[in-house]
């Protein structure tokens, strides 16, 4: 066979290659450019919404025109005033300084007890534990508080407390197992070796390896507790009110007071969220908390 042939026939069936490679080439272009128009949509969405409330939190007037007729900063005074935000934001970072601290007191030693200890029904007791994560709040909502009015728990600060302790633990020890598990159990075996009793081994050795994770555990759950509104809903009172409940309550009267203090409240409570999820995002990567560091090879 010649050598003209041979280019040929090489010529011939890379032809049809090359148009299976052009025709997938266009879907992959068609699908990259929907899903970004797709995207595009939904933040566009998102941000008109933002922008809608911001700009009447700060509108004398709005009614059918583009703009609202004028602008001010009094509504966020009137809202201050009217919804008692002093006291509300109080209650919020007691409820959520408690909430994080008996979490991180309370998980860590746990996550330990399940990254170091082999005992039967492991997998079955990890499940349990992480079952307030799965299960919706209001299913096991409503009996809770139930429970705490009848043992007078209900409608006080450390009952707000409780109930938001109840998946905020869960999550501590989910987050926190994974990464002690990266902790190479020899530093112990070393520690013991020269000298360190058990005390001396957690202040020197184990604390300082924790404190990335249970930094990271905590600014997450410290999120989760301020956006938490079922479980706080039904276990607060009327001195025991978040943020995001009082926010509920006025939107709920929102007949009653004007819409656009309505909105200050939600610019307040919004700030204040981003504010703490964007120190989340400086330090900490949850993705690189439940990631396995692959052990080293062994020669």
């Amino acid at each position: 066979m010649s050598k003209d042939t041979l280019t040929m026939d090489t010529m011939t069936n890379s032809r049809p290659q090359r148009q299976a490679a052009m025709g997938t080439d266009v879907w992959a272009r068609l699908w990259r450019v929907t899903i970004w128009v797709v995207m595009g949509f939904f933040l566009l969405n998102v941000v008109l919404m933002i922008a809608t409330v911001a700009v009447n939190s700060v509108g004398t007037r709005w009614f059918a025109t583009l703009l609202p007729q004028g602008f001010t900063l009094s509504w966020y005074g009137q809202a201050w005033r009217e919804f008692q935000l002093s006291h509300v934001l109080l209650v919020t970072v007691e409820v959520v300084g408690a909430v994080v601290l008996l979490s991180i007191l309370l998980g860590v030693p746990a996550a330990y007890g399940f990254a170091r200890v082999r005992f039967r029904g492991k997998r079955l007791a990890m499940l349990v534990i992480l079952l307030p994560l799965m299960v919706p709040p209001v299913t096991y909502g409503i009996p809770m508080a139930t429970a705490m009015y009848q043992t007078g728990v209900g409608g006080t600060l450390l009952g707000v407390i409780l109930a938001n302790l109840v998946p905020s633990l869960p999550f501590v020890i989910l987050v926190m197992t994974p990464f002690i598990e990266q902790i190479d159990p020899g530093l112990e075996s070393a520690a013991r070796v020269f000298g360190a009793n058990t005390f001396k081994y957690f202040r020197f050795v184990l604390l300082p390896l924790l404190v990335p994770g249970m930094l990271a555990a905590g600014l997450l759950v410290l999120v989760r507790a301020i956006g938490m509104f079922e479980l706080t809903f039904f276990t607060a009172g009327p001195d025991s009110q978040t943020l995001v409940v009082a926010l509920y309550y006025a939107v709920v009267a929102s007949g009653v007071r004007a819409p656009q203090s309505i909105d200050a409240m939600a610019m307040i409570y919004m700030v204040i969220t981003l504010f703490w999820v964007l120190i989340a995002l400086r330090f900490v990567s949850p993705t690189q908390l439940v990631s396995r560091v692959k052990e080293a090879p062994r020669d």
